[in-house]
């Protein structure tokens, strides 16, 4: 067997005080708080993080802000992606879609596949175990991990997967997963979900929990930033058209200054311009974000629209090591682009964002989600949506589907608006227009959005809900 060198990834700590001026002085207080409980629990155990990569998806960007903070709570938190070679991301690509209640690409789910990944699972864990000490805590992030249960339990760990991903009503797909998953599941000593809907009945309900997903207000997809640097950045990536950039800066993790100097792929017509009304969705290109569904939508409602344009993006497909279907998502609505009118073409833009520097495109996407009038989550399915507590922290009025964790972040024409049906476009252009047209309606759903994403959102609340966790799993000696 191949013994893989799993490298410890780099995670400067961030001060919890950095929350201070986001949070009442009571939940200030709650904070520091468990900052304390954590060195307390962990202070001769090592933390760690295991999840399939760096880069690309939401998980990735929470576990670089939660494991930040918790070393700069004085915590040793170490941060480790596993090895994943293609044949494997495949299967685990197929329990990713049928997780989701949707069948993905088909395939089996036989004995080949378990073969296939219980044989990169073990090389995976044989490349930790011997670094990861009895008492040590690790937090396992979703399929791609849950086959390292078994064997860091035995090693004396306590052990805790997270799965990120369900569906609101489970079906024969997702039953399908959840048996594949379960002989490595059952032996952590805690599994945690986004939400009550998404647990599963074959976990002993006392070992299961439920976390929402946060956001970092202060990473740099999420930190305030002035309308003259928002306009810098989208010319300096090519998303906005006319005019020079001045000043494209903006503050990287770590507070040190960082610079937007790549440019965006772009298919388009022409530049986007630069004073018209936008409607943005920013996503991974998976068939479950609905791309498809987005632009068609869009240009079926074009007449209602006025003079709006669109602006589909998400990351180079290149970069996205754990998705292997990113390009073929990306090329069928590059054919849907090319088949567009004249007219409609020149209103629809698709967008693959640079991802050489992951904190460059954070920033990109502040930018557009700011420059955005209305930022559209389109969901077929959905485990939480970070993208749309993104958008409600910068105030902006949301249209997303009432699917998975969406629903439990948008209240419906009061935070957000929100679409029953992914699939009925009419409706979907009918809600859009509204927003488009109004506003003070707008104004008033984005005030109340960035209100409700302080109060349940933050990474504060996070992170007092894993040391509440760890109290009850990894008790102080």
């Amino acid at each position: 067997m191949t013994v893989t060198v799993l490298d410890d990834l780099a995670v400067p700590p961030l001060a919890v005080e950095r929350f201070e001026p986001f949070l009442s002085a009571a939940q200030y207080a709650d904070l520091l708080d468990a900052a304390a409980l954590a060195r307390l629990i962990l202070h001769d155990r090592v933390l760690w993080c295991v999840n399939s990569t760096a880069r690309g998806g939401g998980v990735a960007e929470m576990l670089g802000s939660l494991l930040g903070y918790a070393r700069g709570s004085g915590v040793d938190a170490r941060w480790v992606t596993i090895d994943c070679p293609a044949e494997f991301l495949a299967v685990t690509k197929r329990l990713h879609h049928r997780l989701h209640g949707f069948p993905g690409d088909g395939g089996p789910l036989g004995e080949a596949e378990r073969a296939i990944y219980e044989e990169v699972s073990a090389e995976n864990v044989a490349g930790l175990v011997d670094r990861v000490r009895p008492g040590d805590v690790v937090l396992l992030h979703d399929p791609q991990t849950a086959g390292l249960v078994p064997e860091l339990k035995a090693r004396g760990a306590a052990v805790i997967w997270r799965l990120h991903i369900g569906a609101d009503v489970p079906n024969d797909h997702v039953v399908g997963a959840r048996d594949f998953l379960m002989p490595y599941v059952r032996h952590a000593h805690a599994c945690v979900f986004s939400r009550a809907q998404f647990i599963w009945p074959e976990i002993d309900a006392d070992r299961c929990r439920v976390v929402a997903p946060s956001i970092d207000a202060l990473s740099p997809k999420n930190q305030p930033m002035e309308p003259a640097t928002v306009t810098a950045i989208l010319q300096s990536t090519g998303l906005l058209g006319d005019g020079l950039p001045v000043d494209s800066a903006f503050l990287r993790r770590d507070r040190s200054p960082g610079r937007v100097e790549r440019r965006a792929w772009l298919i388009e017509d022409a530049p986007t311009p630069p004073d018209v009304p936008l409607v943005a969705q920013v996503s991974r290109w998976d068939d479950l974000k609905d791309p498809m569904g987005v632009v068609s939508g869009f240009v079926g409602a074009l007449h209602d629209l006025g003079d709006a344009h669109l602006i589909v993006a998400g990351p180079d497909v290149a970069a996205v090591t754990d998705d292997p279907e990113g390009a073929r998502v990306l090329r069928e609505v590059t054919e849907l682009w090319q088949g567009l009118s004249p007219e409609q073409r020149s209103r629809v833009h698709l967008a693959t964002l640079p991802m050489d520097d992951p904190e460059e495109n954070a920033a990109i996407v502040n930018a557009l989600q700011r420059r955005a009038d209305v930022v559209v989550q389109k969901s077929r399915a959905e485990g939480f949506g970070l993208t749309v507590a993104e958008a409600m922290w910068k105030s902006r009025a949301v249209l997303a589907t009432r699917v998975g964790g969406i629903q439990d972040q948008i209240v419906d024409g009061l935070s957000g608006v929100l679409l029953d049906d992914p699939d009925d476009l009419e409706t979907f252009g009918r809600k859009l227009s509204l927003l488009i047209y109004d506003g003070g309606y707008r104004a008033r759903l984005g005030a109340a959005a960035r209100e409700r994403v302080r109060d349940q959102f933050l990474e504060s609340r996070h992170l007092q809900d894993w040391v509440a966790l760890l109290r009850e799993v990894a008790p102080a000696g």
